[in-house]
């Protein structure tokens, strides 16, 4: 198996392009599922407060014989623990992860009416600054927000994890990630499986002797992307990683691009989710 590329983030660090979601992975499952992930070759791991198996998939990494530097992990700040209550969630957060450090914290989503992730990115830079928290992120956040947090701290997020997948695109949010040097992650890469059954990912997929969702991964990935496919079916685990070894052509990447869809969207909307 090809080796996970890594792309490099504005604070000198590095994670990996591919890694191992656990959205909707309950806490019961996610050491059995993480170890496996892990023993596949995965390094890059996230998951968020929200999704309730911290404790779960801080044990799954515990567990493995991979070196905990060897791991990149990704947790969240939920929206109703924004503001004052921000250093609190993430101390509850690594308590239930079991580990000294998180590899990056993100705000999970900005919550503008709240009026608070002003607020929550200060709080993260103080935690940073400890050490407890190697790397700043963002999430769902538009070029307003970025343009808000920036502005009134310095302080530039290393990534920003959005909505992307070839129904919805995000050519304009992936622009203005790219001109403050942000890395842009894809959540839900693989449109919770509808882009799946496209003719022209078919086709492609055909092409390659690949798995429509391996074709997908690698679109992401020659984008520039980091992409965070979630399962729980252990021979997808171990083909989703699997995508390194062939490389999509420009007409074939062309004909992925045009697909994208002005209701492409399937996630809330940023401006108004909360």
């Amino acid at each position: 198996m090809a080796a996970t590329p890594t792309l490099r983030l504005n604070d000198g660090r590095a994670i990996p392009q591919l890694g191992y979601g656990c959205w909707q992975i309950l806490d019961e499952q996610a050491p059995d599922l993480v170890g496996q992930a892990l023993k596949a070759g995965y390094r890059l791991i996230d998951t968020a407060a929200a999704y309730g198996n911290e404790a779960g998939v801080g044990r799954g990494l515990r567990n493995s014989d991979v070196p905990r530097d060897e791991i990149f992990l990704t947790t969240k700040v939920w929206n109703d623990r924004q503001g004052p209550e921000a250093g609190k969630a993430f101390e509850e957060s690594l308590r239930k992860l079991g580990l000294d450090y998180v590899d990056l914290y993100l705000i999970h989503w900005p919550c503008p009416q709240r009026r608070l992730f002003v607020e929550t990115w200060k709080a993260m830079i103080r935690l940073r600054d400890e050490g407890r928290i190697r790397s700043l992120g963002v999430s769902n956040f538009s070029e307003e927000h970025l343009a808000v947090l920036v502005g009134e701290t310095g302080v530039t997020p290393t990534v920003n994890q959005i909505e992307l997948h070839p129904y919805f695109q995000r050519r304009d949010g992936r622009a203005a990630d790219a001109a403050r040097g942000i890395v842009t992650e894809s959540w839900s890469p693989l449109g919770r499986g509808q882009e799946l059954k496209d003719p022209v990912i078919h086709a492609i997929a055909t092409a390659h002797g690949k798995s429509p969702a391996q074709v997908v991964l690698r679109w992401h990935t020659q984008l520039g992307c980091v992409a965070i496919p979630k399962t729980s079916n252990p021979q997808r685990i171990v083909e989703n990683i699997s995508l390194f070894d062939f490389t999509l052509t420009a007409e074939e990447m062309e004909r992925i691009g045009g697909l994208d869809q002005a209701g492409g969207r399937i996630g809330p909307d940023p401006a108004t989710f909360c």
